[in-house]
This record gives C-alpha cells, structure tokens and sequence, in this order.
C-alpha cells in the first residue's frame, strides 16, 4: 500500500484508542524483539512465523480479570469460567475493532488468538502440552506491561496476573515500550502460588504445564475426548444413554456452546498472588487465606527458597530470565 494512503500515527494515539474500546492496559513490543528472542528455541512461535507482512509491531492488550469473580472461593466455579470468558469475548472484540480503526488509517493488521493452538502440531495424546501461536505473556514483558512469576506467568503492577491478554499485530513505524528489568515477583520466598494451586503444578521458576492444562481448561478438548470415549466403551446400551444425557454431558455442551472451562479456567495462582495495586485494596481481606497449603508444598517451597540463598537457580530461570526480571 503506498504511503499517500497511511495516516500518520504514534504509540500514544494507538494506546488512546485501545483504551477506549476497553482495554485497561496498552503496550507496544517490537516484532523484531521477538523474533530474535523466542522464549523457547526448540519451539520459537515468533511472530514472522505467523505472517512476513504485518509482524513490525506487537500490541498487546490487557483486560482485568473483575475482582467479584475472583473472590469466589472454588477454582472451576462455572460463575468465575463465564465471567472470565465474557472478559475475553469483550477483549477480543475491541482488538478487532482496532484492528479496523488501524486499517481505515491504512495499516492492515490482525489479531492472533492467545488461546489457541496449531491444530497441525497436535499429536493426538494428552500426555503433550500444546502451545499458543505466540505466547501472549512474553509478548506483554517486551510490551512493557511487567515480568513473568515463578510458575512464568505475566505479572503487571497495577493488576498482577488477574489479566487477560490480546495480541495485534500490524506493521507501523512507532515507538516501542521498554521491557521492564527488575522482577516483580519475590519468588519462592512468597511462593503463594505454588502453595495455592489445586494441581500442585508449580515448580522452581517453572510450571508443569500438561498437568496445568488439565485445570485451565477442565472442560477443554482432552477432557471431552476423554468422556466421549467412555460412553464408546461402556456395553450397557441403557447406561450409554444415560452418560449422554448426564450432568457431565450438560457441562461439556455449556461450555462448547460458551467457551467457558475451555477458554478459561483455573486462575487460583492469579487470585493469590500479592503483586498488583489491586491486591490490598480489593482483594486481600478475601484471598489472603490459602487453605490449599500442605505441608508437603511448604517443604518444597523451603528447599527453593534455600537454593535461592545459595545462588543455586533451575536451568529454566537463566532461560527465562529475560522475561522474569533481575531478582534483588
């Protein structure tokens, strides 16, 4: 396109607009950051993977997870699953109300899902971690938007982790935002979302993410896999029936129908977590209390903490680091 047709644009009037559609918060990274600094080598997801043309520029978006939701006490609570899906299907619609707002100024730019896959990738088993396209969470540290915790979720100061993150892509001249160099996470020395997680999948500056997949989405594509190949196998004819028309059925189509428990799922290591403005003025008189903590998670939680003090990191911190921040 030539350039007689591009209106002429600044982070700052992007970041305006974007805030007006909805978003809480804005930041600008740029492609080439992450092209070069993939957060996995063996797997890069950078954003020239996905398109040549419209990849200059990252914006990401961040919606605040509402604070009602995130004080009811369960973690698959079918109230908090929809609540946070309409908190992305709001999201979503105002990354693509920007991108048409940056293509009638003559930038063509697209959004890419922070949620889904590449199917041509699945292997078929549930014994795999699938990845997003390009993880929306590192794309928020080069944004500016803060650094990665000790299981490598993305961290902000005015919300900690209770965000919702969008990607858009677009190619544009404008300033980029600083990536934040110092760690906003104490590590295990809080540890309160290692001692919180209700599938003890919190490790040392890492995360088990097969056995996480299974709480973010528990109603998610395995877990209806899973179930349809229970009602195969069972014999009883009348017992078939009644598994199709049980309450585990009526929960795998409400959440197909609405996405909530596939999209969205456990964020109990969100709720607890102490960073953010948020925390002490909204939250912490009703999360404070982790009554998942048992002894054997603060036994772990102690022989990190002892490492940390003798200099001795997991191979992943120096991989993450980057992203986590410089530890004071």
């Amino acid at each position: 396109m030539s350039s007689v047709y591009k209106a002429s644009l600044t982070a700052a009037t992007i970041k305006a607009k974007a805030r007006e559609l909805g978003a809480d918060l804005v930041g600008i990274a740029a492609g080439a950051a992450l092209n070069e600094n993939p957060p996995n080598r063996a797997n890069p997801r950078r954003p020239m993977d996905i398109t040549e043309f419209d990849a200059d520029r990252v914006i990401v978006l961040a919606k605040r997870a509402s604070s009602g939701a995130t004080r009811l006490s369960a973690w698959n609570d079918r109230h908090k699953l929809y609540n946070d899906e309409l908190v992305l299907s709001q999201l979503e619609e105002a990354s693509l109300d920007l991108v048409y707002w940056l293509e009638d100024l003559g930038y063509p730019a697209l959004i890419v899902p922070v949620h889904h896959v590449d199917p041509t990738r699945y292997q078929g088993g549930p014994e795999r971690h699938d990845a997003n396209l390009l993880s929306a969470d590192h794309a928020a540290v080069e944004a500016g938007l803060g650094t990665l915790g000790l299981n490598q979720q993305l961290l902000t100061p005015e919300f900690g982790p209770r965000v919702h993150l969008s990607v858009v892509m677009t190619s544009l001249e404008v300033e980029v935002d600083r990536r934040m160099e110092t760690a906003l996470c104490p590590g295990p020395s809080c540890g309160r979302c290692l001692k919180s997680c209700p599938g003890d999948t919190v490790r040392h500056w890492d995360r088990d993410w097969v056995a996480c997949d299974r709480f973010r989405s528990p109603f998610g594509f395995h877990h209806l896999s899973d179930y349809m190949i229970s009602v195969v196998r069972e014999d009883d004819k009348d017992k078939q029936i009644m598994m199709l028309r049980s309450r585990e059925s009526a929960d795998l189509f409400a959440s197909v129908l609405r996405g909530g428990g596939i999209i969205t799922g456990c964020r109990r290591c969100g709720e607890v977590c102490p960073v953010g403005d948020d925390y002490e003025r909204s939250l912490k008189q009703w999360v404070d209390e982790i009554p998942e903590v048992t002894p054997e998670k603060q036994q772990r939680l102690e022989s990190m903490v002892t490492a940390e003090e003798n200099g001795d990191r997991p191979a992943v911190y120096a991989e993450q680091a980057r992203w986590i921040g410089r530890l004071d």
